[in-house]
């Protein structure tokens, strides 16, 4: 792009760089793509949730084509304020299942940890628009000691997600800290971090990120990737990087309408990511959130993939459909209907993924 020619090299490649230089005013934009009157509107707004776009992420952009997948996914729309039937601030009812600030504890023997409330950018259907973007509301030292002693009182704990916000975007040392914490607590057998860095910021991974990494194994990483044009030689890069770091690597696709509600776009990205070392975990389905209502599919349209996903790329590669269900009570994976009858003696009707149909003789005697 015209816009950063001038940049050198180095500063193109520092994160530091990266974040200082972000996006996210009517001027800064129509610099580098022609913006509609709606765009013009969501970026004029008084009270939309934050934008902030990295130089990286911004030169995907195409700056003629309003329906440009990656643009769509960063700048507001005026139709962002528009109120919908079911959205809620809180569609997780994170907040009524925290019993620390920043510690989310829905499940038996698993929390969520947020960290942060920084994002290298910012996702227009975020789930926790209400407090990601707000500098204000990122957890102190002391919310993060909390935080640490919760998990150190409750051995049920085994399984630990780091979020946010983005934890990436903290320093090498504060994310040592926190990791060689929660290494100190014997209970916790898993620590996983979800992350759209690679995807916003891929000049964050850098050696020495994967090296301080690789010292808190068991460790996994899940991206956020929605659309193959994501997927760039640098986003590469990065993902081999975390991947010779011993770190096993999932993908979790927000379904989007207009963006990836599309068997064929599905197909690629889920061919790209496994090309990467990325298994494909998750397809959610988009949360009831204040904004996003514009984004939103029905659920049909998501089965719909999912069944036309089946038998015709690896298994490995179809992720599990999820709706979260509203009010925290967790994920739910939504499947294509497959048994279609149980006949006398013990037989089970499968559909196959062609849609014929296969007899399946259970034992008489289980």
């Amino acid at each position: 792009m015209m816009k950063w020619t001038e940049v050198a090299p180095q500063n193109w490649q520092n994160w530091h760089w990266q974040l200082k230089n972000r996006l996210n005013s009517i001027e800064d934009l129509e610099d580098i793509i022609q913006l509609s009157p709606e765009e013009r509107e969501g970026l004029g707004a008084p009270h939309h949730f934050r934008v902030d776009i990295t130089p990286y992420f911004a030169q995907l952009m195409d700056p003629t084509d309003l329906n440009c997948p990656i643009r769509r996914q960063v700048i507001p729309l005026g139709r962002e304020l528009q109120p919908f039937e079911g959205m809620m601030a809180d569609s997780l009812a994170e907040e009524a299942q925290s019993p620390v600030p920043g510690i989310v504890h829905r499940y038996p023997d698993r929390v969520l940890m947020l960290v942060t409330t920084h994002c290298a950018s910012y996702c227009r259907y975020c789930t926790r628009s209400r407090i990601v973007g707000d500098f204000q509301a990122t957890p102190s030292l002391n919310d993060l000691a909390a935080q640490i002693d919760y998990l150190r009182q409750h051995p049920e704990i085994r399984d630990v997600l780091i979020s946010g916000g983005d934890p990436l975007t903290l320093s090498d040392v504060t994310l040592g800290h926190l990791l060689k914490a929660l290494r100190g607590i014997e209970h916790i057998e898993i620590v996983r971090i979800g992350s759209r860095v690679p995807i916003f910021l891929p000049q964050r991974i850098t050696p020495e990120l994967c090296q301080l990494l690789r010292q808190f194994h068991p460790l996994w990483i899940n991206i956020h990737t929605n659309h193959p044009r994501e997927i760039t030689d640098e986003v590469a890069v990065a993902l081999a990087r975390l991947a010779d770091a011993g770190i096993p690597l999932g993908n979790q696709t927000v379904l989007l309408a207009n963006i990836n509600d599309s068997v064929e776009v599905q197909r690629q990205l889920v061919h790209n990511l496994v090309k990467h070392r990325v298994r494909p975990y998750y397809l959610y389905q988009c949360d009831l959130v204040a904004g996003a209502g514009h984004f939103r599919t029905t659920i049909a349209k998501g089965v719909e993939i999912i069944s036309k996903l089946q038998g015709y790329t690896s298994g490995y590669a179809i992720p599990k459909y999820v709706v979260d269900a509203p009010g925290g009570g967790g994920k739910v994976v939504v499947a294509p209907q497959t048994i279609l009858a149980q006949r006398p003696n013990h037989r089970i009707v499968l559909k196959t993924y062609t849609g014929e149909t296969a007899i399946y003789q259970e034992p008489a005697d289980y």
